[in-house]
């Protein structure tokens, strides 16, 4: 199992020690470590190249988080690609985990683990809504991102496949990579923290931009236009549509913002202009009802191609 780690980074020199110490520090060694810098002006240069020689430095102009990963996608010569943020950090076991439990999954391509969540120094409590889980999660997924990438371990053929972290999403690109692949792969899972995952920065994406439900809802536009969804899982990708652009309507027009609102209501419409005549009564009712999304009930998941990963 040969397993590049990817870490994408800008202006985090004072938090890169943690992070890449973390990485040298596993009992299964990874294959090379790839620090992507995307643009730093704070020394992080200086920093690898005096203290950390064994990693392989990239540097490009500031692209974004989504720029980096890929660019350190495109360089790793592993067949498994790890991610890991340069304010995170793993426990010492991390990818020792997930190897053995791609071990008992066989032809599972993407691995993912429990994380324990630290803001301003003190342990956070996650709530349920947060919490993760293995096998076919699309419609988990769905809400909100439930796979951090610094707990993703992912066979490059993944990417190859399905393409690589949209560029064009400025917050999300996480989001719509995670329903790309859960839309037809299960997903292997670690329930033990492997992760530190840290919180409550100023340049977190998350403080940067505003409703981050803007960037969901080009991703689930994406997911729903494509042809790889069963039926259940395409209504279940409309239904949070329809929520996740009313709340954005209903926001805007609470602010002023006719016009943005119109933009997220039309949104809506088109969702419902794409259910059968019979069907759109109750749809359009969905509409009306930004928040609340309708169970629907579970269909028989397609046939999984089964992958062979000898190098595990």
């Amino acid at each position: 199992m040969r397993i590049s780690v990817v870490v994408p980074t800008f202006d985090r020199a004072h938090c890169l020690p943690r992070t890449l110490d973390s990485i040298l520090r596993q009992s299964l060694p990874a294959t090379e470590i790839i620090l992507v810098d995307d643009g730093s002006q704070d020394g992080t240069e200086d920093l690898i190249r005096r203290h950390y020689p064994q990693v392989r430095y990239l540097q490009q102009a500031n692209g974004g988080v989504s720029s980096a990963r890929n660019r350190g996608i495109e360089a790793a010569d592993g067949d498994w690609i790890a991610f890991l943020d340069s304010d995170d950090a793993w426990l010492p076991d991390k990818l020792a985990a997930q190897r053995a439990a791609l071990r008992e999954q066989p032809g599972v391509r993407l691995c993912h683990t429990q994380e324990t969540w630290i803001r301003r120094g003190r342990r956070v409590n996650q709530m349920d809504k947060h919490a993760k889980s293995g096998g076919y999660i699309f419609r988990a997924c769905l809400p909100r991102c439930v796979i951090s990438p610094s707990a993703a371990l992912l066979h490059r053929s993944l990417f190859e496949e399905l393409g690589a972290f949209d560029e064009a999403l400025p917050a999300c690109e996480d989001y719509d990579l995670w329903l790309r692949i859960c839309a037809t792969e299960p997903v292997a899972f670690v329930p033990e923290p492997q992760l530190h995952k840290y919180g409550g920065h100023a340049d977190q994406l998350s403080r940067r931009h505003w409703g981050m439900d803007r960037f969901r809802v080009r991703a689930l536009e994406k997911i729903i236009g494509s042809d790889r969804l069963t039926a259940g899982d395409r209504a279940a990708a409309c239904e949070v549509l329809i929520q996740k652009a009313g709340i954005l309507a209903a926001g805007a027009r609470k602010r002023g913002y006719a016009e943005r609102a119109a933009y997220y209501e039309s949104k809506q419409q088109a969702i419902v202009n794409r259910q059968p005549p019979a069907d759109r009564t109750t749809w359009r009712g969905l509409a009306l009802r930004p928040r609340g999304v309708t169970n629907r009930t579970e269909e028989p998941r397609r046939q999984t191609r089964i992958h062979t990963n000898p190098s595990i």
